[in-house]
């Protein structure tokens, strides 16, 4: 049996999950929607990657987890690595762009940059504060003028006369939007002002102080809008690269990460139909009081976290 190794990017709007073999190709991968519900996101998306993944072939004997939910999910697939976003992400643009300078990231709901210095990330910033330079502001302002999300780009590569939208906050850029339709002017322009509003704000927070090199790659589900690109090259004046798999590279470079890790331990997709559930614990021993994080498959306490000393530490059977 040939080794494979799955990677899974958890966050509060998507999920995302792939399966690379030994040489970094990919031989399944699957996107889908959180929905508030990490672990069920999580079933379904290992639903979907076994159905498409050849089992007679191919054995995962690693197992990574990155995104906001990756240490809750790292204990229900039993992880043999779990990391954070910014490594996951720097470890996994790396090895498909060895010379990239500047990672920029925008997802859902947060927005990151990450510095790259001789194939080492040496510095980043992230933002989960503003929701003006994230992909939630760009659906919302679809919805607002009655386009789909997916055609964003089309829109705003169109237009001849972008309008200029108030980026510093949500609630001034969605003031400003719809003084602008009120006014009368064209859809496409006022979508071409939308998508450099959402690089402004990119760039005067996240990017603030920062010295972004090229090469560029962009990455995250925002990258796959032609007009945030086409604005982002025009206010860094230089190309942006956008890799075909740039909203799965947290997932790839966490795989890659686990690939690399010496622990093998052998995964069973028997996990998508066992019943994992979350409880919370409060601690009392100490002046802390410490909310404990307690994780159960079926009535077995498997993990705990949460304490900040030893009177909170809760222990499992293993």
């Amino acid at each position: 049996m040939e080794k494979a190794f799955l990677g899974i990017d958890i966050g509060s709007i998507s999920t995302k999950g792939v399966i690379l073999d030994e040489n970094n190709g990919i031989l399944a991968s699957e996107y889908i929607w959180t929905e508030g519900d990490p672990i069920q996101a999580v079933k379904k998306l290992l639903g979907l990657l076994e159905a498409g993944f050849d089992k007679s072939r191919y054995t995962i004997v690693g197992t990574g987890t990155t995104g906001s939910a990756r240490k809750l999910i790292g204990t229900m697939v039993g992880a043999t690595v779990v990391k954070n976003e910014i490594t996951a992400h720097a470890v996994g643009t790396t090895t498909f762009y060895p010379d990239v300078r500047t990672i920029l990231e925008i997802g859902g709901q947060d927005s990151k940059i990450i510095l790259v210095e001789n194939g080492v990330a040496n510095d980043y910033a992230m933002n989960t504060l503003c929701a003006a330079g994230t992909g939630a502001f760009l659906s919302s302002q679809a919805k607002r003028l009655g386009i789909e999300v997916e055609e964003i780009g089309d829109y705003a590569l169109s237009a001849k006369h972008p309008v200029s939208i108030a980026a510093r906050c949500t609630v001034f850029a969605e003031s400003d939007l719809v003084h602008k339709i009120q006014t009368g002017h064209a859809k496409e322009d006022i979508i071409a002002g939308v998508c450099n509003a959402v690089v402004a704000n990119y760039l005067n927070n996240v990017g603030k102080g920062k010295r972004i090199a090229s090469p560029v790659v962009f990455q995250g589900g925002v990258s796959k809008n032609k007009g945030v690109v086409a604005a982002f090259e025009k206010a860094l004046h230089c190309p942006v690269t956008v890799d075909a798999n740039g909203h799965l590279m947290g997932a790839i470079g966490v795989a890659i990460l686990a690939r690399g890790s010496k622990e093998r331990r052998e995964f069973d997709f028997s996990v998508e139909n066992t019943d994992f559930h979350v409880r919370d614990a409060s601690c009392g021993r100490c002046s802390n009081n410490c909310e404990i994080i307690c994780v159960y498959r079926g009535d077995e306490l498997i993990d705990s976290w949460g304490n900040r000393c030893e009177r909170g530490s809760i222990r499992t059977k293993a």
